[in-house]
């Protein structure tokens, strides 16, 4: 998560959300060298791209490791829940990490219907979780700003009590479902990936 502001916020969320369960949370170490080494060549490749694919992967290896030296048999991940994120994508690199170890699986369920949507908008509005606004590497930063700014929508905005755009924390779970509506995400990703291909096509120029 770039830049760390952003990430201790979101841990911080984590952590009291675990702590209000009842459930251990495990601190891996915040490590931007190797995420940037692995994604080196990448830069500029567009979201639910080859980058998203080796972030993926570094997420649930070290997820899958700590299962498998901890004694857990399976393991799961948030980012399935996502509309934002292409759940396919998201669970070969689940699929990948479990196989690593015998007696690991991967727990894949649908996350993203209509249903499981609302449902995962009602605990953040009752919990009033930070809405981030971008996934959170510094290139979606880079190119969800980019995105806003050929729309005249307002810069992303770290931490603070306001937003770039809309609120700074889930309140409605109504509204926040309908920003993540299909067609939403849709649209944004039909620009944003058009951008973002500009944008590497001028670096390499």
């Amino acid at each position: 998560i770039h830049p760390r502001q952003e990430y201790e916020i979101r841990k911080e969320e984590n952590k009291r959300f675990c702590e209000k369960l009842g459930i251990e949370f495990v601190d891996c170490d915040y490590d931007p060298e190797n995420w940037y080494s692995r994604m080196k060549g990448m830069e500029f490749d567009p979201e639910r791209g080859r980058r998203c694919t080796e972030c993926f992967d570094m997420r649930m290896e070290r997820c899958a490791l700590y299962a498998h030296e901890n004694g857990f048999d399976a393991i799961a991940t948030t980012n399935a829940t996502s509309r934002w994120k292409d759940a396919n994508q998201v669970d070969d690199s689940g699929y990948r990490a479990a196989a690593r170890y015998e007696g690991l699986q991967y727990w894949c369920q649908n996350w993203q219907s209509d249903e499981m949507t609302l449902r995962k908008y009602e605990i953040s509005a009752n919990e009033r979780f930070y809405k981030q606004e971008y996934c959170g590497c510094s290139y979606s930063l880079r190119d969800s700003n980019d995105w806003r700014k050929a729309n005249m929508i307002p810069k992303i905005k770290i931490g603070g009590d306001t937003a770039g755009l809309g609120d700074r924390y889930f309140s409605d779970p109504l509204v926040d479902a309908a920003e993540e509506s299909q067609d939403v995400v849709d649209e944004f990703f039909s620009q944003a990936n058009e951008i973002a291909e500009t944008a590497g096509n001028d670096v390499m120029k």
